[in-house]
């Protein structure tokens, strides 16, 4: 049996190709109040259930930074997996609700990558990570800059 890789190297990545992620997430509720809880985000729409009721969506929204938390992570073992930093995150786009028992999946997208400028063991790989729930609705997408060793 062969030992799980964690990431891909900086060669490995082709610009235009995308990636759709093995991992998923359903997002219970024990989930949306324990990171509540651990980011003090104590908003009454992501914690109460009668005031979520009386407003725009009627139902408990899960926090917008969870979700986002959640998907960075998903694409862990093909992006970033060998990391030497995240640089850079841009263009946070929150495209739609995400509610308690929603799927989250994703895939990203390779826009560009170059050789670093001070160290020949390394590239920077620019990416974009879009995220859909259950449905396929986008509810969330993201670009980053990502820090990755080459093979050498």
């Amino acid at each position: 049996m062969e030992a799980s890789k964690l990431g891909n190297y900086f060669e490995d990545f082709k610009v235009g190709e995308t990636i759709n992620h093995t991992l998923s997430k359903t997002i219970f509720e024990s989930d949306n109040n324990l990171f509540s809880l651990l980011t003090m985000n104590h908003h009454p729409i992501h914690t109460n259930s009668d005031y979520a009721e009386k407003n725009q969506h009627g139902k408990v929204l899960v926090v917008g930074t969870l979700v986002f938390s959640v998907v960075v992570g998903m694409t862990v073992p093909d992006i970033s997996g060998k990391a030497v930093a995240n640089l850079e995150y841009e263009s946070v786009n929150h495209l739609g609700p995400v509610f308690i028992n929603d799927t989250i999946y994703a895939s990203t997208t390779i826009l560009e990558k170059r050789e670093s400028k001070s160290k020949n063991d390394r590239g920077i790989v620019y990416v974009e990570t879009v995220a859909v729930n259950q449905h396929g609705e986008k509810i969330l997408s993201f670009r980053r800059r990502v820090l990755i060793k080459k093979k050498i």
